[in-house]
């Protein structure tokens, strides 16, 4: 669980901060312009609280920062954290995908090599 780079959360931590359904509408709202927390909940379902927190979530994760705009406080997306979470997904489905490609070979060469019974 540890780090790939410095400065860089471990992946298991942003994982878990995209499993919730509201920080992932947030992250898509985030995606678009950063936005306040006022905004954000004027959008969303939630209290202006409620997204405070899942903001909090986002930040420590390393997947959203904070961005003092005058008196007010706008957050916006790390579209590099987000990529680089984006490329290690990418990474572990062509890994999985070559595995079972594997598994599909020799299982076919195990059944071309099986004698018929009649």
């Amino acid at each position: 669980m540890t780090a790939t780079a410095a400065g860089e959360r471990p992946a298991t931590q942003q994982f878990a901060a995209l499993a919730d359904d509201t920080r992932g509408a947030i992250l898509e709202l985030l995606g678009s312009e950063p936005r306040s927390a006022s905004e954000l909940a004027r959008e969303l379902p939630v209290s202006r609280q409620a997204i405070a927190k899942h903001l909090a979530v986002l930040e420590a994760a390393g997947l959203v920062e904070a961005v003092r705009d005058g008196r007010s406080v706008r957050h916006r997306a790390i579209g590099a954290s987000l990529s680089a979470l984006a490329d290690r997904l990418d990474a572990i489905g062509r890994a999985w995908d070559a595995r079972l490609d594997r598994i599909a070979t020799m299982a076919e060469s195990r059944h071309d090599a099986a004698p018929l019974v009649e």
